[in-house]
């Protein structure tokens, strides 16, 4: 199986890396769709098929918390897991987006099999399945 997955980053060049990083890993997507902020992402959910998530928590326009607020608000997408790819150091923060329904995080820098095995195990998939054997064992 692929996912549509939505890649939400205000950083075009981040945005790449973690398309290239999903490549690397061997990580089945079907489709990318991007976003640069959190409305943005929104509204490009509409009428769109995502399986999955990915998101920065910094971003202006609508920064992470509020887009997971308001993702989860909505009956359509409130059942989509959300994860987060941050630097992110403060647990406090990281505990609140939690508590908002976030599915995990992912810390920077990270590696390609660190990252597949991550989500596939938020979807529900053995780490086989979605793992190639291509890792060139890079950190991003």
């Amino acid at each position: 199986m692929s996912y549509n997955i939505l890649i939400v980053d205000d950083s075009k060049s981040m945005r790449t890396v973690l398309k290239k990083t999903l490549e690397i890993s061997g990580f089945k997507v079907g489709q990318y769709i991007e976003a640069s902020n959190g409305l943005e992402a929104l509204n490009l959910i509409e009428g769109k098929w995502i399986d999955l998530i990915l998101s920065d928590i910094h971003m202006p326009v609508m920064d992470g918390f509020g887009f997971l607020r308001s993702l989860k608000e909505r009956a359509v997408s409130s059942d989509i897991p959300v994860i987060f790819v941050t630097t992110e150091a403060n647990e406090e923060r990281l505990n609140e987006l939690m508590s908002l329904g976030a599915s995990g995080y992912i810390r920077k820098p990270f590696r390609p099999e660190e990252i597949s095995a991550f989500l596939c195990r938020i979807m529900g998939e053995n780490d086989d399945h979605a793992m190639g054997t291509n890792s060139e064992g890079s950190d991003f």
